[in-house]
């Protein structure tokens, strides 16, 4: 960078284009040369929020900062994901309009002065760049890829009547007062922060989708996984209830059903080799709940997960608490057949009261904030 090109001090930025990143180092130094391009004429600042990735981005992120006082670096310890990272960038801005892109190159950073001339122009309070809106294109998604896509899109724009062609997008950019006003019901676990933002504002937002054509990653890998699915399946089902409950307890509850099938399955194959009923329970028990905890440090977790010595203590706090949350579990099935002796109205109502419990004295002991 030639010094004539260097920013001028005390220039406050107009736009903060926030750029969640993990293992990205070969990255970032490429898009911000490729947003510098795009945005000559506009004050901006690029806040990279990295969390605490192996490659060493965050270390990256300030070298460039050291040389150009418009890149940012937060760097999270102790927490993981997309959405949380994507919240803290833009509530760590001052700019009065916020863009919010992937560090892998796949965004179109052309398309951002006409984002941003819609927000300037009061015709709109969102700006979405689309992959599906007339004049976009998915470019490089393999055909397995760009189905699941699409049919996500679908699931979120039926079940939760989104009137907005790709809510399932990573490149947008928003008014940061409206933001604001919507931030304190975001969740800050999952991928698609723009699907919660949009079902979270209820219509209030006037958004303007901008095609573009979906690019090619250079370097790096993926952050897409089959516990992405998960995700989104788990935030749409909170939106339906209102956040009346959390996306982290839905998918401790999914998970606590997947160890209820397997404890039974085990259970089943135990008494089939002639095990003693006591011991193929308490086998099936173990088995289940080793289960659900590795599951659940993966999936539900995922932002605090748990390693090493950490792991082992997690896991053994874990058996404690749901060794307590059975006797929850019975004692309010039995309470409830005691006076309506109707089982599966008690059955469930048990199974709800230990997954509460679980869930609750988890949250505290086992995957505690650190």
């Amino acid at each position: 960078m030639n010094m004539s090109d260097r920013p001028v001090a005390g220039v406050l930025p107009k736009l903060c284009i926030v750029v969640p990143t993990f293992n990205e180092r070969d990255n970032v130094a490429a898009l911000f040369g490729k947003l510098a391009v795009a945005l000559a004429d506009v004050p901006f600042e690029v806040i990279f929020v990295d969390d605490n990735s192996p490659d060493l981005t965050w270390n990256v992120v300030r070298d460039l900062a050291r040389i150009d006082p418009r890149v940012r670096c937060l760097r999270r310890i102790g927490r993981r994901g997309l959405s949380g990272a994507c919240i803290e960038g833009i509530l760590a801005s001052s700019a009065p309009f916020v863009a919010v892109m992937d560090a892998d190159l796949q965004h179109d950073e052309t398309q951002l002065l006409k984002m941003l001339s819609l927000l300037e122009g009061n015709e709109a309070d969102l700006v979405i760049g689309s992959r599906y809106a007339n004049g976009g294109s998915t470019g490089s998604f393999g055909s397995t890829r760009a189905g699941g896509s699409r049919i996500a899109t679908e699931i979120a724009k039926r079940l939760l009547q989104i009137d907005v062609a790709d809510p399932m997008s990573g490149f947008f950019m928003i008014r940061r007062d409206r933001f604001e006003l919507i931030a304190p019901s975001l969740s800050t676990q999952g991928f698609k922060i723009l699907l919660d933002l949009i079902a979270t504002a209820e219509g209030g937002l006037h958004v303007v989708e901008v095609p573009y054509t979906f690019g090619s990653r250079l370097h790096g890998e993926s952050k897409l996984d089959s516990l992405v699915v998960m995700d989104f399946l788990g935030l749409v089902l909170a939106k339906l209830t209102n956040d009346v409950v959390s996306l982290r307890f839905l998918l401790f509850a999914f998970v606590g059903g997947l160890g209820l099938i397997v404890h039974l399955v085990t259970l089943y194959l135990a008494l089939a080799i002639d095990v003693p009923f006591t011991a193929a329970q308490g086998i099936a028990a173990f088995i289940a709940m080793t289960g659900n905890f590795l599951l659940n440090n993966q999936l539900t977790y995922r932002d605090q997960r748990l390693k090493g010595f950490a792991l082992i203590r997690g896991l053994i706090i874990f058996y404690l608490v749901c060794s307590v949350g059975l006797l929850a579990n019975v004692g309010v099935a039995f309470s409830i057949y005691d006076k309506e002796p109707i089982w599966w109205l008690a059955g469930v109502a048990g199974a709800l009261m230990g997954v509460v419990w679980n869930y609750g004295i988890s949250s505290l002991f086992v995957w505690r904030r650190r």
